[in-house]
């Protein structure tokens, strides 16, 4: 029976989509895994969440996933010595780092390779050297480099150098979403939802000035979540003048996200990069018009069932805005092509496969 060493160090409740995957793979690879036995070395913060998800004993680190120092002290050095403590066969990182060295096998999910492709689009410059000095250590040291789209293995080959033989593409899947009454869609007035952290990558602000340039009468509400804190989109809005039909949500709970789905007329994603997008594939699954910046990585997870602009075109974005607004046959469109597209994307498909990179990882003839 394996014995995996998982690495939650980077586990506080505030990561976001890196978290969302650790705990749906996690929650799938027990289902499918129930004869190998998992050890989460967990953070000081996520150490106090709800760990119900993970299929096997906690260990407390006692390690701050907040403080960014005690952070890549304990990813670089501590999460090897606990898993050599346990006699683990296999250590997982899921959150991008980890270890330096290890004495066992380590597989490590690299999500993408902002800090090397788009170091511009950083909000924390300082650490940009840091974060690529971890990350080539992790990937040096890890016998399997998982990721989750062939834009970020096309990059990590490229920066990292990690040769296509240890790297396995294993996309992410969306949240199943039956419960979504989308009936509220068309009997409310329209409304554009973007939903995602304040990242200079992510782009909020053309969704911003798109919406600006659409005629008051004709200008829909949008919602933007994810932020923490003073929010850097509030000058934005209220310079060009529509903090009367922006709403900036902030961090939201699972009933207010259930309640934006089932008023939503679309969700925008203006992102110059990404690793992934799983809220599109979400968006998709509930049944929401999708409209994706033309991307990559978008076109690999939405393929045909979304409508997509240019990033930096407000204009274009403005038209397709109004577009979806006023034609509902598009929406039908998208709506169809979305939830058959977002259903060829299961959390049992990546717990498998990811299950599939540790075995390789632990047959050193497949390394």
């Amino acid at each position: 029976m394996p014995r995996v060493f998982v690495d939650l160090l980077s586990y506080t409740g505030t990561k976001g989509g890196m978290e969302t995957y650790t705990r749906e793979l996690y929650r799938a690879v027990g289902s499918l895994a129930p004869d190998w036995e998992f050890l989460g070395y967990v953070s000081r913060e996520g150490a106090k969440l709800d760990l119900s998800w993970f299929p096997g004993r906690i260990i407390p680190s006692g390690i701050s996933g907040e403080n960014r120092f005690h952070w890549a002290w304990g990813e670089l050095t501590q999460v090897s010595r606990a898993a050599r403590a346990e006699r683990a066969d296999l250590i997982h990182s899921p959150a991008t780092l980890g270890p330096r060295r290890s004495s066992m096998p380590a597989v490590v999910t690299m999500h993408d390779m902002l800090y090397w492709s788009h170091p511009q689009y950083m909000s924390t410059p300082l650490y940009t050297r840091p974060v690529r000095w971890m990350e080539k250590a992790a990937a040096s040291n890890a016998a399997r480099v998982v990721t989750i789209s062939p834009d970020s293995a096309a990059e990590i080959q490229k920066y990292l150098g990690v040769s296509g033989d240890r790297l396995d593409i294993i996309p992410l899947a969306g949240g199943d979403a039956p419960h979504v009454d989308r009936s509220r869609s068309t009997t409310e007035a329209p409304m554009i939802l973007a939903m995602g952290n304040r990242r200079p990558h992510k782009n909020w602000k053309a969704l911003v000035h798109a919406i600006a340039l659409i005629a008051p009468e004709k200008r829909p509400h949008l919602v933007i979540t994810g932020g923490r804190g003073d929010d850097p989109l509030r000058p934005v809005v209220d310079s060009l003048g529509v903090s009367a039909h922006v709403t900036l949500d902030g961090w939201v709970s699972d009933d207010r996200v259930l309640d934006l789905y089932e008023r939503a007329t679309a969700l925008a994603i203006p992102s110059y990069a990404e690793g992934f997008s799983l809220p599109a594939l979400e968006s998709m699954a509930a049944g929401i018009p999708t409209l994706l910046s033309d991307i990559g990585v978008h076109r690999f997870v939405a393929g045909d069932a979304a409508a997509y602009f240019a990033p930096d075109d407000h204009a274009g974005l403005a038209r397709l805005i109004e577009s979806v607004v006023e034609d509902a046959d598009l929406r039908d469109r998208l709506v169809r092509a979305g939830r058959a597209r977002a259903a060829e994307f299961t959390w049992e498909r990546t717990a498998r496969e990811t299950l599939g990179s540790f075995r390789k990882a632990l047959t050193p003839s497949a390394r």
